[in-house]
């Protein structure tokens, strides 16, 4: 196993479990590629009715109720952050934009600056907004000064999946990732850590 010198934080919302379920694969896959991890959930903004009567919303509250909720911390921690979300009306979640806009004073601070970035993201329809969400994320990103490691088309799986901005999967909770998101994830996790680590040991202390 490769030797864990860089800190990955993957940081995402989900509803009905599809974002959280390539969550835990790009968490997965960024330990197996050398990382510390921690996978981070959002808070949930939605009221509990609304929760409650969607039944596949309802069993992905409860099954991830044990993830921690990302705070500030985590960001400082983490040298890279990927960032998950569904797709909104073709932009970032709420839940995931709120977290996003508390961070204020870190950025004024300069503390977002100089990490790596990258982002995913679900929809329930093909063509559903799923490269403007990314691209809206990435917008904050540029904000930050943080440093975009986007998958690309470096790898032939990728013109499989289609998409270079980042990993992304069409379905539901009646639709669980195929083959071609599971593999789009660990391809994103490892480019990742692998410019994390290059930048990292890269820049000498007075870089």
């Amino acid at each position: 196993m490769p030797v864990h010198d860089v800190h990955v934080a993957v940081i995402y919302y989900s509803s009905t479990g599809t974002v959280a379920e390539l969550a835990q694969r790009i968490a997965d896959a960024a330990e197996h590629a050398g990382a510390d991890v921690r996978l981070r959930r959002t808070a949930e903004l939605a009221p509990q009715a609304a929760i409650d009567a969607n039944p596949a919303w309802a069993a992905n509250a409860a099954a991830t109720a044990d993830v921690l909720e990302a705070t500030h911390e985590d960001l400082l921690w983490a040298d890279a952050v990927i960032f998950g979300t569904p797709t909104r009306f073709g932009n970032v979640t709420s839940q995931l934009k709120q977290y996003l806009d508390t961070l204020g004073g870190l950025w004024q601070q300069g503390r977002l600056a100089d990490k790596v970035y990258s982002g995913f993201t679900a929809s329930a329809t093909e063509h559903g907004g799923q490269e403007s969400t990314l691209l809206a994320l990435y917008q904050t990103i540029h904000h930050f000064g943080g440093i975009l490691v986007a998958p690309g088309y470096t790898d032939p799986a990728k013109f499989r999946d289609g998409n270079p901005y980042g990993t992304s999967h069409v379905g539901g909770p009646d639709t669980p990732l195929d083959e071609d998101a599971r593999t789009a994830a660990r391809i994103q996790a490892e480019r990742v850590v692998k410019f994390t680590k290059a930048i990292k040991h890269g820049l000498s202390p007075a870089s």
